[in-house]
């Protein structure tokens, strides 16, 4: 049974999403008020968050922001329609996936699921992964680089994991984000870009000042080796 948090102030959709929820094997609990969700979610008794981003007082975005400070677990966001804004602000703060508004209920089950399965695949992993000073540890889901931990959300950790487990060798983004996020790419899903991004600024440069992870446009993404070359 995993225990669900739903933060969203539109009473008549979080009844029909816990119902629905719960059929499904869910543990559900609901906050119809911003500031008892913040309570909520920091308490450390829910796996995942579902949060909306538009909430009178404490919007979903601050929301977020406060909950990253003192916790990972993860979040998706219900965003508006076609609000590209709200859905890379929250990526860049830390949400692992977003969800448009109105959402199936299907989908949100999906993308639930997808995040859940990838979290307890990677702290079922027995052993840490290194490249050069990078270090993973899937079961604390912790990095470090040169022994100072590298604050990591849970999507960017398990797009950081992929590439680490098959570091020198190029992942297409397709690959990377059905393995990573547990979604298939669609053409104008920019999560996995956002994420990259952030992993980028986060791991910083190299001992040789070259960049971690390197892009071949159109093709994917590679996490580099002191040796590689990019493909051509």
């Amino acid at each position: 049974m995993n225990p669900l948090l739903l933060i969203d102030d539109d009473q008549e959709l979080t009844s029909m999403l816990s119902t629905y929820l719960q059929r499904e094997g869910f543990v559900v609990q609901v906050a119809n008020d911003s500031q008892l969700g913040l309570r909520q979610a920091i308490s450390g008794h829910y796996e995942l968050l579902v949060l909306d981003v538009m909430m009178p007082g404490l919007d979903g975005i601050s929301l977020l922001r406060q909950i990253r400070q003192h916790s990972k677990v993860p979040v998706i966001m219900l965003t508006a329609k076609g609000d590209d804004i709200d859905k890379v602000l929250g990526l860049e703060l830390g949400a692992d996936d977003y969800v448009a508004k109105p959402c199936l209920p299907r989908e949100l089950v999906a993308r639930i699921r997808a995040i859940l399965r990838r979290v307890q695949q990677q702290q079922d992993e027995p052993t840490e992964v290194k490249v050069g000073p990078l270090t993973l540890e899937p079961g604390s889901r912790k990095a470090w680089v040169n022994s100072q931990q590298i604050q990591l959300t849970g999507a960017e950790f398990s797009v950081l994991w992929v590439l680490a487990c098959q570091a020198g060798r190029l992942v297409s983004k397709a690959e990377l984000s059905l393995q990573a996020l547990g979604k298939t790419l669609t053409q104008y899903d920019r999560s996995l870009d956002v994420h990259i991004s952030n992993i980028r600024q986060k791991l910083g440069k190299r001992e040789d000042q070259q960049a971690w992870i390197e892009a071949v446009r159109g093709k994917g993404y590679q996490l580099m080796q002191r040796s590689d070359t990019l493909p051509t």
